[in-house]
């Protein structure tokens, strides 16, 4: 990892990452403790893992990187983008948007609060989604 995004990272966790991914970790555990809701369980892991390191990476459309429709980027994926947003979505963006303001408040913030309301996007709508490197 170069050093620009390494010391970003480190920054980010100090500044609100590690609690978020902490959030994020936790809404995957207890999915995958249903069962039934082990789609959401590996989304949630793989957020999670971006949510702690974000800076140097992207999250895009798993349909934009194999250039193919899958059942997590076709209508299964949207019927579970809304069954997410119903169980976990709405809380995992709202800690988003209160640490994305917290952060604005201060000018060095500013970075971190952006990269929190991009979170809170993808908080809304996991399924579907690949962390590729920027």
């Amino acid at each position: 990892m170069p050093i620009v995004p390494l010391f970003l990272n480190i920054l980010w966790i100090v500044f609100g990452g590690l609690w978020m991914a902490a959030a994020w970790l936790l809404a995957a555990v207890l999915m995958a403790i249903t069962i039934i809701g082990l789609p959401w369980a590996r989304a949630a892991f793989n957020i999670a893992a971006y949510t702690l390191l974000p800076f140097g990476q992207r999250a895009v459309s798993r349909e934009l990187v194999t250039g193919q429709r899958d059942l997590g980027t076709g209508p299964l994926g949207l019927i579970g983008n809304m069954i997410w947003f119903v169980l976990a979505g709405w809380w995992l963006a709202i800690g988003h948007l209160l640490t994305a303001v917290a952060l604005a408040v201060t000018i060095v913030g500013i970075p971190f609060a952006w990269a929190h309301l991009k979170l809170a996007g993808i908080a809304l709508w996991p399924i579907g989604k690949v962390i590729v490197p920027a």
